[in-house]
């Protein structure tokens, strides 16, 4: 999700942050309004654990549905504590010029990863999600988020978005449809059953939305994939191999 900074870990080189979501121009003047009235004890830190803090709400908030599905208010306001806290603490560095790019880019990436895990965690426990495919679109957004690092290393490029979709995005996309599901009934209570490979398996709703998303995010990730091996193919090529240079 958001970073502090983008920079390079080792040479403390400033990646060029690619940020071209929907939402983004709106979102930068928020975040900037918010980050200039923080009081003063408030640091990018706390910020930070803000953000785990409703990550972990959002977690508990699906594992609880299975008490009811008023359990996904708690859900939703945990992706906006989550949002709060993820997109302000690098904000909250630029607008008070305090940024720590080397530790910055490092605690950012663990926490973030940590946030995904409590959230699709918490959602495959839910009656709403069959853990496998939590646990697969967990599995393609940490590729994804690997290979963000990657290109930030090797290209000082920090790409956040995907598709005219990123981290704010893509709360609000869960956000609906939580929303969703506690007043349209039926959703709850639709299911489907087929057999895949001698198991017996039963979707909902969910299950089915999650899956399209699993297919998109898959896409997105192959595309991007082969996208950056064909840029380093031609700043790498192939090199050519004489047996006369192999040292005796």
């Amino acid at each position: 999700m958001e970073e502090r900074d983008s920079q390079q870990s080792s040479k403390t080189k400033q990646a060029a942050r690619i940020q071209t979501s929907i939402l983004n121009p709106a979102e930068k003047k928020v975040l900037v309004w918010l980050a200039e009235r923080q009081p003063g004890w408030m640091t990018s830190n706390y910020l930070t654990f803000i953000g785990v803090f409703g990550a972990l709400l959002t977690g508990l908030g699906y594992a609880m549905t299975i008490k009811g599905m008023g359990w996904l208010w708690l859900a939703n306001l945990g992706f906006l504590v989550n949002w709060y806290g993820d997109s302000l603490d690098g904000s909250l560095a630029r607008v008070r010029k305090t940024q720590r790019p080397i530790y910055g880019f490092y605690l950012d990436h663990s926490v973030d990863m940590f946030n995904e895990a409590m959230m699709f965690i918490g959602v495959g426990l839910s009656p709403l999600m069959d853990m496998r495919i939590a646990l697969s679109i967990l599995a393609i957004y940490l590729a994804l988020t690997a290979t963000v690092s990657v290109n930030a290393h090797l290209r000082s490029e920090f790409r956040l978005t995907y598709g005219k979709l990123g981290p704010t995005e893509f709360r609000l996309i869960a956000i609906i449809a939580n929303i969703i599901f506690i007043y349209v009934k039926p959703l709850t209570q639709w299911h489907c059953g087929f057999r895949l490979l001698g198991t017996d398996i039963t979707w909902g709703a969910f299950d089915l939305t999650a899956f399209a998303i699993l297919i998109v995010i898959t896409l997105m990730f192959t595309v991007n994939f082969f996208n950056d091996l064909k840029y380093y193919a031609k700043v790498d090529p192939v090199k050519k191999f004489s047996g006369d240079e192999i040292e005796a």
